[in-house]
C-alpha cells in the first residue's frame, strides 16, 4: 500500500513538472532596429522640439525597411498642423538629408499654385491634342517620383504643402493618391505611388493659435508660460480647423497625424545654435578662402533670437536675420583681407547692433563658441 501511495506521489509529481508553464521572455516591439536608430538620431541632431514628429516619421520608416507598409497604398500619408514657423516643411527636409544626404531631395507640390481648376494641368499634364500637351511635362510623372532612388533605398518623399489652399480638383486627385497610390496622367498613362511616403502640411487655425501663444516665444511685454498645457490648447485648435476644413474621406486616409508645438526660448537657443554652427560649416568648407572661427556672445544671440523670431511667426525668419547680420559680415570680412586663416572672430552686441573683433584663436577652430 506504502509503495503504491509514493508511486502515486511520484506520477503526480511528474505530471505537474510536465504541465507546469515554463517562463518565456517577453519580446520588445518597441526596440529600433539599427538603421532606425541611426535614423532617428539624425532626426533628433537636426529637430528641436518637435519629438512627436520624428516618431511618427520613425515609426513609417522603420515599417518600410521591413516590408511591412500597406499594399496598394503609400507607404504612409502624414498630416502636419501647426503654428506657422514651427518646423513642418524642415522636418521633410531632414528625412531628405537622411536619406539621401540631400536636404532639397523629395518632391513639393506647393498647393497655393493649383488654386484654379485648370492648373491641375501642371501636374498632371493636358490630354494629347490640347494646346502645350508636348511642351511642358507633368510634375507628377514615375520618372519624377524616383528621381532620388538608390539600390539601398526606394522610397519617394512627397511633399503637399499647404493643402487647405488646394483647389477641388486637387483634392479629388489627392483622394485616390491617398486611398490607391495611383494616379492617371493626362496621356493615360499610370504612375505608381506605392513607394511614396506622403507628407502633407497645413496652416489651418493659424489666427487663433497666434492669439494663443501670443507672448509665447519670450519677449514680448506679458509673455504666455509655453507649457504642456498651451501645446494641449494648440493642438486642440489645430485638430478641430482640420475637422471642419476636411472632410471625413480625407481624415480616414490620414495614417498620422501631427500637430508642432510652439517653440520655447530654449528651444529656439538651440536652433541658432544649430544654425550657427552650419554657417561654421559653410566657412571651414570655403575651397580657397581663409579657415576662420567665429563665436557669438550671449547677447548678441539674444539679438540674434530677438530679431529672427516672433511668437506669430516662430523661427521662421531667423536663417534670413543671420545671413544679413553674419553670413553677409563675414563674408566682407574675408574679402577685404581682415581675417585670416586661424582667427577668432568674435560677434558682440554693441550699442548699435553687432560688433566685430578679433579674439585670440581657440583651440578647436572647427566650432562655434559660446
Amino acid at each position: 500500500m506504502l509503495d503504491d501511495v509514493r508511486n502515486s506521489t511520484a506520477v503526480a509529481s511528474a505530471s505537474a513538472a510536465v504541465q507546469e508553464p515554463t517562463e518565456t521572455p517577453a519580446l520588445e516591439p518597441t526596440r529600433r532596429g539599427e538603421a532606425t536608430r541611426e535614423f532617428e538620431a539624425f532626426l533628433h541632431s537636426r529637430i528641436v522640439g518637435q519629438d512627436a514628429a520624428i516618431e511618427a516619421v520613425t515609426e513609417v520608416y522603420q515599417t518600410f525597411l521591413v516590408g511591412m507598409n500597406p499594399p496598394d497604398r503609400p507607404v504612409a500619408n502624414l498630416l502636419f498642423l501647426g503654428p506657422t514657423g514651427s518646423g513642418k516643411t524642415y522636418v521633410v527636409e531632414v528625412v531628405a538629408e537622411a536619406l539621401f544626404g540631400n536636404r532639397h531631395a523629395f518632391l513639393k507640390i506647393d498647393c497655393a499654385e493649383f488654386q484654379e481648376h485648370h492648373e491641375i494641368a501642371k501636374l498632371i499634364g493636358s490630354p494629347p491634342g490640347y494646346i502645350g500637351h508636348s511642351q511642358t511635362p507633368p510634375l507628377l510623372t514615375q520618372e519624377a517620383l524616383s528621381r532620388w532612388h538608390t539600390d539601398k533605398t526606394k522610397l519617394t518623399l512627397l511633399l503637399f504643402d499647404e493643402i487647405e489652399k488646394a483647389s477641388e480638383t486637387l483634392w479629388q486627385l489627392l483622394l485616390g493618391i491617398l486611398d490607391k497610390a495611383s494616379l492617371t496622367l493626362g496621356d493615360n498613362s499610370h504612375v505608381d505611388l506605392s513607394q511614396c511616403m506622403i507628407f502633407l502640411t497645413s496652416n489651418l487655425g493659424a489666427t487663433e493659435m497666434s492669439g494663443l501663444v501670443e507672448g509665447g516665444i519670450g519677449f514680448a511685454a506679458h509673455p504666455v508660460v509655453a507649457d504642456a498645457s498651451l501645446d494641449e490648447k494648440i493642438a486642440r485648435t489645430a485638430l478641430e480647423a482640420a475637422r471642419r476644413k476636411f472632410a471625413p474621406e480625407f481624415m480616414n486616409r490620414l495614417d498620422k497625424t501631427v500637430v508642432f508645438n510652439t517653440l520655447r526660448p530654449e528651444q529656439l537657443e538651440q536652433i541658432l545654435d544649430l544654425e550657427l554652427a552650419k554657417v561654421q560649416q559653410r566657412i571651414t568648407g570655403a575651397a580657397g578662402r581663409a579657415h576662420f572661427t567665429f563665436r557669438c556672445t550671449p547677447e548678441a544671440k539674444q539679438w540674434l533670437l530677438k530679431e529672427g523670431t516672433d511668437p506669430k511667426y516662430g523661427a521662421r525668419h531667423l536663417k534670413r536675420v543671420i545671413e544679413r547680420n553674419i553670413v553677409y559680415a563675414l563674408a566682407n570680412l574675408v574679402a577685404t583681407v581682415q581675417v585670416a586663416a586661424g582667427d577668432l572672430v568674435n560677434v558682440s552686441l554693441g550699442t548699435g547692433g553687432l560688433v566685430f573683433t578679433k579674439a585670440p584663436p581657440l583651440r578647436d577652430t572647427g566650432s562655434v563658441a559660446d
